[in-house]
């Protein structure tokens, strides 16, 4: 499927390997990952990306997983096979562990059924076999030990040797004694030699003390005595010992009879520890990398968007000062080969390799650093020209091997062929090597291969320009600071720069004057059109740039007129209301004055001089109320209130609830953070108090019975083990926010080791806390990296 095999390593997928295998906790994981290779089958490479999905999302959102132990069970359960061989103490604690560790996954996939789909699979129709851990656990304790009790036989001889051992010690120290009281011995205690328990007597005293000599000092000035009375009763012991060995062994081989039956399954159990092992180190790759699973499709295309390289994103990822421009490029039945053109270090190769190394680990089940809108198909040949492959041994040149590619290519490729070509044509002269490569890429173009070239030869971009199925592109360059912008842009192709290049470095004006003559006019005007489409392409960009600004802007501005609209309507509706409910009012005391004043008229029988009287009444009446409802509202004068000079350490009370505090921050924005006993609260310079020094030793005296109380039964350790990323990152930002408010200096973070995922959140929460100076590792042997210190500073 790939031509040469050697073109894996120069896309770089042997390096992506080797990071995977970084990533696993057992060598036969480890062994999996050696044996990628691209894939054909889609249904089996849907699979693999989907698992490895599921995986990353599980450790990004889910519980950990239990895999404490991924011991290799294939070996023990091989051992395990042969007719009378039994398995050490050791070996059984190791299948114990592992079979733990097996049913505990199952059972975690078991309480999440359904949301797993495709890593269920894995250990479909697998059991749990619980009398294989029963078996065990009777024969073995919690350290991996042997059972005393084991079997009855065991425990009596159990017994007995320690019997035996404390009548031994007894008595040889009773010996010891005497020989101290005669001054038989040397400065020192009773020693072992050979295994044998010895007292150290001075060399000319050696034939003082019955017993079995069993070494001497290098000086000879000491000889090491096992005493008589002692020897009989430790012969006694090692007798014992050999037949508690020998039951030892039996227990052993009938554990290991009882296990036999269980090989498959156990072999089971190997494979999916070591799946397991093999999805997992592939999702934590894909973290790393920020990697999605794109869309799969039937069709022989690619369709990146926002990709990277890989590599390129984990150096950048360690260099800070280094960034990753994503590419997007298009491959499929219309653009079949895009023929990418520009100035050298422009990124044509990068951009080449990018989309080679993108599908060869997409078809190999590894997520790719793309958007997951990106859409890939699948290719059963992937074809690369990268480099240089002379061989001294082969007598082959540079372009023979690239002819001899090319022959392989021509023969060989069709509609299901991706083709990668790096700087296509070059290695002989440019006057031959042009048109055959001409000649090269229309006859890949008949055979409707996929593909991405890379070429400086401008026969390559005019036959592009006007050939169906073909496509120039160009990598975006700044001519006016004459530096690459690594911006891929499809539909036009790109000048070389050569001039350009050459005269920012430095080379002399006649050399490049002379140069300029001794190439032909047409070439000087193609080149010369390619740098003023470069210029215009650049201008377009910029101006499109600037147009996508303005038109967010515009977007911002037509919501914020749209919003002071509806308030205008809403506050218009509400001004017509209160105006139609006055107007009632005054209709309804008009017509109750009119009412009155026709009753008086008709009192008085029209008198003119009483109805001249009570209309002038009636009008004094409509005046004072038409100057009632005539009269301006007053509008109460707010004086705003100029912000004091505030420092943090300060102490302040607030306009609105009395509230008195301590300003422990001042923000940017013109707002205090202030502490009020154990709470924080946020408020405008304006809408507080400065207090003065007599106001601030009462507000001191008054908080500080709380801060002591506070600070008495504070516990500067948050244990997050087990929890989701936001519950635990909310914890601890109350503990945080606590130690702060009472002045404690470092918070104790228990996160556990696992994965690593925990603590990777944890402390990029820290870095962004603006309280904490540092943070650090346990030491080693009270925790190591499963608990971070935070010192608050």
């Amino acid at each position: 499927m790939i031509y040469p095999q050697n073109a894996i390593e120069k896309l770089g997928f042997a390096e992506i390997r080797e990071l995977v295998k970084e990533k696993c906790l057992s060598e036969a994981g480890r062994q999996m990952v050696d044996k990628i290779q691209p894939q054909i089958k889609p249904d089996q490479i849907d699979r693999f990306l989907k698992q490895t999905n599921e995986f990353k999302n599980l450790l990004i959102h889910d519980a950990p997983l239990p895999v404490d132990h991924m011991y290799a069970i294939k070996p023990l359960a091989e051992k395990a096979k042969v007719e009378g061989a039994f398995l050490s103490e050791e070996e059984f604690y190791r299948v114990l562990l592992s079979l733990r560790t097996v049913y505990a996954i199952i059972r975690y996939f078991n309480e999440r059924e359904g949301q797993y789909a495709h890593l269920e699979l894995l250990f479909e129709h697998l059991p749990i076999e619980k009398a294989i851990v029963r078996s065990i656990e009777q024969v073995l304790d919690d350290r991996g030990k042997l059972k005393d009790n084991a079997s009855r036989l065991l425990l009596d001889l159990t017994q007995q040797i320690s019997k035996s051992e404390q009548e031994a010690r007894k008595r040889l120290d009773s010996v010891f004694k005497q020989a101290q009281a005669q001054g038989w011995t040397v400065d020192g205690n009773l020693t072992i030699r050979d295994g044998r328990m010895c007292i150290p007597i001075l060399a000319e005293n050696k034939r003082k003390v019955k017993g079995l000599i069993h070494d001497e000092s290098a000086t000879g000035q000491t000889a090491y005595i096992e005493p008589e009375e002692v020897f009989h009763l430790n012969n006694k012991v090692r007798d014992l010992e050999f037949e508690r060995r020998r039951e030892v062994i039996r227990i052993l081989t009938d554990l290991t009879t009882e296990l036999r039956p269980h090989v498959p399954l156990l072999l089971s159990y190997h494979g999916l520890l070591t799946k397991l092992d093999f999805v997992r180190a592939k999702a934590l790759f894909a973290i790393d990398i920020q990697a999605n699973m794109p869309i799969l499709t039937k069709e022989a295309g690619i369709n990146l968007v926002q990709a990277k390289h890989p590599l390129l994103l984990l150096n950048a990822m360690r260099d800070k000062s280094h960034t990753v421009v994503p590419l997007n490029i298009k491959i499929d039945d219309t653009d079949r080969i895009i023929l990418v053109s520009g100035p050298n270090a422009g990124g044509k190769s990068v951009c080449m390799k990018t989309v080679g190394l993108l599908q060869i680990m997409l078809q190999s089940g590894l997520l790719i650093p793309a958007d997951d809108t990106s859409s890939v198909g699948i290719f059963k040949q992937i074809f690369a020209d990268i480099g240089d492959d002379q061989s001294i041994e082969s007598d082959l040149s540079t372009y023979s091997a690239h002819l001899s590619k090319m022959k392989h290519f021509s023969t060989f490729a069709n509609a299901r062929t991706l083709i990668l070509i790096d700087e296509f044509g070059t290695g002989t002269d440019p006057q031959f090597g042009g048109p055959i490569a001409e000649a090269v890429l229309e006859q890949l173009n008949k055979k409707q291969v996929r593909g991405v070239v890379t070429t400086h030869y401008s026969n390559l971009k005019l036959f592009a320009s006007h050939t169906a199925g073909l496509e120039n592109a160009s990598m975006l360059f700044d001519n006016t600071q004459m530096k690459p912008l690594y911006i891929l842009q499809v539909g036009k192709p790109g000048s070389s720069y050569a001039f350009e290049i050459a005269q920012k470095i430095g080379l002399s004006k006649e050399i490049l004057e002379s140069a300029k003559n001794k190439i032909g006019v047409q070439q000087k005007k193609v080149d010369t059109l390619l740098v003023d489409l470069e210029r215009d392409k650049k201008e377009v960009l910029d101006t499109k740039v600037a147009v996508t600004k303005r038109e967010k802007e515009l977007i911002e501005l037509k919501a914020r007129y749209e919003s002071l609209q509806a308030y205008i309507e809403e506050n218009k509706k509400e001004i017509l209301k209160k105006a139609k409910e006055e107007a009632k009012v005054i209709l309804k005391d008009a017509n109750r004055l009119v009412e009155n004043t026709i009753s008086e008229i008709r009192s008085v029988k029209a008198d003119k001089e009483k109805t001249k009287e009570i209309r002038s009444k009636l009008n004094a009446s409509l005046d004072q109320h038409s100057s009632a409802t005539a009269k301006p509202k007053v509008t109460k004068t707010v004086v705003k209130k100029e912000p004091e000079g505030f420092e943090v350490g300060d102490w302040i009370r607030i306009d609105d609830s009395g509230s008195e505090g301590e300003i422990i921050e001042i923000t940017k924005n013109n707002s205090l953070i202030v502490a009020l006993g154990e709470l924080r609260t946020v408020v405008k310079m304006n809408r507080v108090t400065k207090l003065r020094s007599k106001e601030k030793s009462k507000a001191i005296k008054r908080t500080s019975g709380v801060s002591a109380t506070s600070a008495a039964d504070f516990h500067p350790e948050v244990d997050v083990r087990g929890m989701r990323t936001e519950d635990a990152l909310h914890k601890i930002e109350l503990v945080l926010d606590r130690a702060v408010m009472i002045g404690y200096p470092s918070l104790k973070i228990v996160h556990g080791k696992g994965d690593g995922i925990l603590r990777k959140f944890i402390r990029d929460y820290l870095r962004k806390y603006n309280h904490v100076s540092r943070f650090e590792d346990e030491h080693a042997d009270r925790g190591g990296d499963g608990i971070t210190y935070a010192y608050i500073g």
